[in-house]
């Protein structure tokens, strides 16, 4: 088994809880708490949630994480 690691990030809307969310229904978990800070270009908070999965596949750098 391989242990694969992606970060979600996206501005502080429900958007980021669907890409949590979808990730989670397809077999990713939490790692962690999830992050939030201050963009001050765009005058937004941003959100960051680290999510890791168990693959049976051998890890490689090619591979779309999202897509596992």
């Amino acid at each position: 088994m391989t242990l694969i690691y992606r970060c979600i990030s996206e501005d502080d809307t429900s958007q980021f809880c669907h890409r949590v969310s979808e990730a989670l229904s397809k077999g990713w978990s939490l790692h962690g708490s999830p992050s939030m800070a201050f963009d001050p270009l765009k005058g937004v908070m941003r959100m960051a949630q680290a999510i890791t999965k168990e693959i049976e596949a051998e890890y490689h750098p090619e591979m779309k994480l999202g897509q596992q």
